[in-house]
């Protein structure tokens, strides 16, 4: 049923994002719909492991609370590039990160990377690598909002 549920939910995203319903489209998304099913089912097989994530309120929260994030450093960024001075004071650093949960550490790796400003360069048991454009980017992700919400996911 695992499978299934997925293409069907796939499917269904796919439509909701495109607003096409003619035919020819209904079937570009069937088509692009079974080969990132027929993807996933090779990944699994390789590492015996699927990767599913069931939906959780908690996991919408934070994916809220992480596309306000994203507003938010687009205009300190642009604010940024915008200001004649050009603040920007790039900084290289390792952060500590306590996750250790495969899926947790991912997920903020990847919502350090989607954070204008900010890229994870390199991850590493107990630290990540970050890229940041000020050092205001880095002091915020040393304060660990960001993983503090991950954490409570329990991911």
């Amino acid at each position: 049923m695992y499978y299934p549920a997925i293409a069907v939910t796939l499917y269904l995203f796919w439509l909701v994002l495109s607003g096409h319903f003619s035919g020819f489209f209904l079937l570009l998304g069937a088509i692009s719909s079974l080969l990132v099913l027929f993807c996933l089912r090779r990944m699994d097989r390789v590492d015996r492991s699927p990767g599913f994530v069931p939906p959780a309120p908690g996991l919408f929260a934070y994916g809220a609370w992480l596309l306000w994030s994203v507003v938010r450093s687009n205009i300190d960024v642009a604010r940024r590039i915008w200001d004649p001075s050009l603040p920007i004071d790039p900084q290289w650093r390792p952060l500590k990160v306590a996750l250790t949960k495969p899926f947790g550490r991912a997920l903020y790796a990847n919502s350090i990377t989607l954070t204008p400003g900010t890229l994870t360069t390199d991850v590493h048991p107990g630290h990540f690598n970050i890229h940041c454009l000020s050092e205001a980017a880095m002091e915020e992700l040393e304060e660990g909002e960001m993983e503090r919400r991950i954490r409570r996911l329990g991911r």
